[in-house]
Parts: C-alpha cells; sequence; structure tokens
C-alpha cells in the first residue's frame, strides 16, 4: 500500500510592516533626523535667513527704500515751501524749529547729478531715509557753519561721490528762507588743516561721509563750502554747542536699535524651532512653502535693526 504523501506547512512569515505591496521586495525604513540635526538645521536656517537679510536690506532694498524716501520726503517739502511754514528755527521774530526727521532743505549738487532732501538730525535711522543736519549746528543759509551728513553706500548712498566735487564747484540748498549758494572749498579728511571759521555774517556748509571702499571705511571724508549768498538770519541751534548726542556723530552707532534687535532675533529663532518641527510633521515641500517667506521676513527685520549698530555713514 503506497502511503499518502502530504505537502509540509510551511510557516508563514511574520507581517513586515515595511513589505511593498503585493509582495513585493521590502524597502528601508526612512531614515530620521536625529535631535542634533534638527538643532543644526534650525541654526543653519537662522544664520541664513540673517545673512541673506543683511545682504538683501544693505543693498537692493534700502536702495528701493532710499528711493521712495526722497520722493515722499521732497513732495512734503515742496508743499512746506509753497505754504511758507517750512522750519527755520524760532527766534524773537517768528519762525519754527524743525522736529527731528523733518525735511530742512533741499541740497542740488549738479556737478554730482545729486538732488536729495535734507531732514533734521543725524541718527542712523534717521540717515536711511537721505542726508541729515546736524542739529547742534545752524540750517544752511545761515551764518556760521552748518553740517550736513549723509551714506556713502547704504540706503542709496546719497554721498557716494561727494569726493569728486573740486575747488570751486558751486552747488545751492533751499530751505525756508530761499535758496542759498554754495562754493566748493576742498574736500579734507583726517590729518588735514581745518579751514579758519567763518567770519561774522558769513556762512560755510560742511558736508560729511565715510572715506574709502563701500561698506569698509578707513576714515570720514568733509568736503567744505562758502557761502556766496548772503547770510539769513540766525536762531539759536535746536541743540546747544556741545550737547549733541553721541548717536548723532560721525561714525556712531544707534545703540536703542539693541533692544528690537534681540526681539527680532528671538523671533527668528523661535521660526526656525518651528519649521524644524513642521518639516518633520509635514515634509520638505510644505515646509520650505511656509517657511522661505517667514524667515526672509524675519531676516529682513532682524538685519535692519544690525545695520543701525553699524556706523551711520557706511
Amino acid at each position: 500500500m503506497t502511503a499518502a504523501t502530504e505537502p509540509l506547512a510551511t510557516p508563514s512569515p511574520a507581517a513586515d510592516p515595511w513589505a511593498a505591496p503585493g509582495g513585493g521586495a521590502a524597502r528601508p525604513a526612512p531614515p530620521q533626523a536625529g535631535p542634533r540635526l534638527r538643532v543644526a538645521g534650525a541654526a543653519l536656517s537662522i544664520l541664513a535667513a540673517l545673512l541673506l537679510g543683511v545682504v538683501v536690506d544693505a543693498g537692493p532694498v534700502s536702495d528701493l527704500r532710499h528711493a521712495r524716501d526722497r520722493q515722499v520726503d521732497y513732495a512734503a517739502f515742496r508743499s512746506a515751501l509753497a505754504n511758507g511754514v517750512a522750519p527755520v528755527g524760532k527766534s524773537a521774530v517768528g519762525g519754527r524749529a524743525p522736529d527731528t526727521g523733518e525735511p530742512v532743505a533741499l541740497l542740488e549738487i549738479p556737478a554730482l547729478r545729486l538732488r536729495e532732501v535734507v531732514r533734521e538730525g543725524t541718527t542712523a535711522e534717521g540717515l536711511t531715509r537721505g542726508p541729515g543736519h546736524r542739529r547742534d549746528t545752524p540750517l544752511p543759509g545761515q551764518s556760521g557753519t552748518s553740517v550736513v551728513m549723509g551714506r556713502q553706500a547704504a540706503y542709496g548712498g546719497p554721498f557716494r561721490r561727494l569726493g569728486e566735487l573740486s575747488t570751486g564747484d558751486t552747488f545751492t540748498v533751499t530751505t525756508g528762507q530761499g535758496s542759498h549758494r554754495y562754493r566748493v572749498i576742498g574736500p579734507r579728511r583726517a590729518g588735514d588743516p581745518q579751514p579758519p571759521a567763518p567770519a561774522a555774517g558769513r556762512g560755510r556748509l560742511t558736508l560729511i561721509t565715510a572715506d574709502g571702499t563701500p561698506f569698509m571705511p578707513g576714515g570720514v571724508l568733509r568736503v567744505d563750502a562758502e557761502l556766496v549768498s548772503d547770510a539769513q538770519p540766525t536762531p539759536p541751534t535746536a541743540v546747544p554747542p556741545g550737547a549733541l548726542p553721541d548717536d548723532e556723530k560721525p561714525m556712531a552707532t544707534q545703540q536703542s536699535a539693541w533692544l528690537p534687535l534681540v526681539l527680532w532675533g528671538q523671533a527668528l529663532l523661535l521660526a526656525a524651532a518651528a519649521l524644524a518641527w513642521t518639516h518633520a510633521r509635514w515634509g520638505r515641500p510644505q515646509t520650505w512653502v511656509v517657511g522661505v517667506p517667514l524667515l526672509g521676513a524675519l531676516g529682513l527685520a532682524t538685519a535692519d535693526q544690525l545695520l543701525l549698530l553699524l556706523p551711520d555713514l557706511l
């Protein structure tokens, strides 16, 4: 009798969660980033956003902002001149002292193709909009020595070509007291002799910016010009001589920018940490869609405050 043979039972393999559908070859589990990699990724995101913000803010963004601010200030100053309310300084016979940040003059230098609105004050933040009038000096067109400061490279770099002025070049400055004509005496750098003070009833204007390579200045450049038109009445200056705050002097930094910088930096840190978390939950494409605009905006805001801690004539 032939014994019946039955096939041996094959044990069923344990279910594999990573097995391919339909019994295909098993796929390896996707790698998971560890905590250290997540921290490193967040740190690199913060650094990249900050560096990008500094480069973009100091370059094309600041130039666009300056062009916009110049148009706005020019329209405001033209309106003030037309209505006879442009500030000329408070005196016994009338007049109004300018507020900090208010347009006070229109500077036109044909040799440089320069036409800029001058605003009151010379802090780093104030000079982001354009040239600023030093508050402890008379307004242009008045007797005594007036001082106007402007940036060399950032925020439009309105005074980037100031060193090209030569002795004898002429330009005009318009204020609420009329149009005033100046003739250049010459440029002046560290170590050069300072011209004698103007005689009583005469005026002078000193234009100041950074000297040397853009964003890497080697000193301060001054261009002195004498007033060749009649000097106008000179009210007392808004700030007494010698009382100007340190953050309004040449190559000064704006220390009040530290607090906003810390707050924006914290927001940037939290955003980078949140994006590292969403990367593990949503995936890379969704995180990039949300993360790039967010980190870019926070990077620009942080860089804006960081630039105020650099010398105000850059």
